[in-house]
């Protein structure tokens, strides 16, 4: 049976393999205009992370894969388009890694803070992340604990009216691949977990290979399960270290561009 995954596993990663990609320059210019309908011009992706649980505690560090919701799990970052088409994904991390540790050792993160940057942003553009995440010159996350102020809150309002693509985006992508809802087996040692990892890699070639045919899921394919949590079940970012506390700054003045922009956008009558 083993043998027989590996090859489909294979056939997939073979024949799909282009299916997950960065979007070029025109595709990027594409999304922007979409999402710019809802006061966020710049914005080229939704990133959000979510848990795959495990039906049996790992053999190695089980204990770090318990996760905050009581299961055992591996956290998997995912960045999604307005179409819902996964554009980049980074899983294998223990489920208890929160998402900004987590992202911040994936590949796509030294890119986007290397002289690289420029091959995966043009001017102005950014990705927007729910209040669990750290804004960054790329990265644009929702405010923390708004507080009761006005601007805050709207602002945070306006990003969860976006981000909804990115959570239906993973229900779908959970409801047509039951296995990611669980893993009926026992990490045992680093090879199955980069096994799992190949899992879930499949499973997103399969899921966008079936969104660029237009395969829409219905209700008739049955409910899509949203992972939905309140600001308050979300917790605190860690603390950066000292050498990224300086991008960390210039993250709070972009995003306070992106508010301004955005809320001014809004309150002259468009969107939501």
């Amino acid at each position: 049976m083993v043998n027989y995954t590996n090859r489909v596993m294979t056939a997939i990663e073979c024949c799909l393999k282009n299916e997950i990609s960065w979007p070029n320059r025109l595709e990027r210019t594409r999304i922007a205009s979409v999402f710019a309908a809802g006061g966020f011009p710049g914005c080229i992706g939704l990133v959000d992370g979510t848990t795959i649980r495990l039906s049996q505690r790992p053999a190695e560090d089980g204990e770090t894969y318990f996760d905050r919701k009581g299961d055992y799990s591996i956290n998997a970052q995912i960045i999604s388009d307005d179409r819902k088409r996964i554009i980049y994904f980074f899983t294998g991390m223990p489920g208890s890694c929160h998402d900004v540790t987590c992202l911040r050792q994936s590949s796509l993160w030294k890119r986007m803070h290397s002289q690289q940057q420029h091959l995966l942003f043009d001017r102005g553009q950014y990705f927007l992340g729910d209040s669990g995440y750290t804004s960054g010159e790329r990265l644009v996350a929702a405010f923390r604990n708004a507080g009761g102020d006005k601007d805050k809150t709207d602002f945070n309002t306006c990003i969860a009216h976006v981000r909804i693509a990115n959570e239906h985006c993973i229900g779908i992508l959970k409801s047509r691949w039951h296995s990611l809802k669980e893993v009926r087996t026992q990490l045992k040692n680093r090879a199955e977990n980069q096994y799992l990892v190949r899992w879930v890699r499949c499973s997103i070639l399969l899921h966008n290979f079936l969104n660029r045919r237009r395969d829409d899921w219905t209700e008739a394919d049955g409910p899509i399960e949203v992972e939905v949590e309140s600001e308050v079940q979300i917790p605190d970012p860690p603390t950066p270290p000292l050498d990224e506390r300086a991008m960390i700054a210039r993250g709070r003045r972009r995003r306070l561009e992106v508010q301004s922009e955005c809320l001014a956008y809004m309150r002259n009558g468009n969107g939501h």
